[in-house]
């Protein structure tokens, strides 16, 4: 299964993700996260396509964690699950991947 096949899973089975990337400023890195969508950031002017997530382990604010499918070493799907309306704070979000989280869909 590749590691947009497991992301998506992760997402419509609402289930915490380990994701280990490789980062340019302080190399490998694991993080717990929620899978969060999986395409462009108006942050990054590159238009590429990102995967998305929200980084339960920072000690950042800001628990934003985009990262370039180039950098990912591995996601795993944990057996945790997650209540979307926790994490989600944008009303209107359009999700570039579809998923079920009624209203927050």
């Amino acid at each position: 299964m590749s590691d947009n096949d497991i992301f998506i899973k992760s997402i419509n089975s609402k289930s915490l993700v380990t994701v280990e990337f490789n980062s340019a400023d302080k190399g490998v890195i694991s993080r717990r996260c929620v899978p969060f969508d999986y395409g462009p950031n108006k942050k990054f002017k590159d238009g590429l396509d990102r995967y998305h997530f929200y980084d339960l382990e920072t000690t950042s604010k800001n628990h934003s964690l985009s990262i370039n499918p180039s950098e990912v070493i591995n996601i795993e799907i944990l057996t945790e699950n997650f209540e979307p309306e926790k994490y989600v704070t944008i009303p209107h979000k359009k999700w570039h991947i579809k998923r079920d989280w009624g209203e927050l869909s």
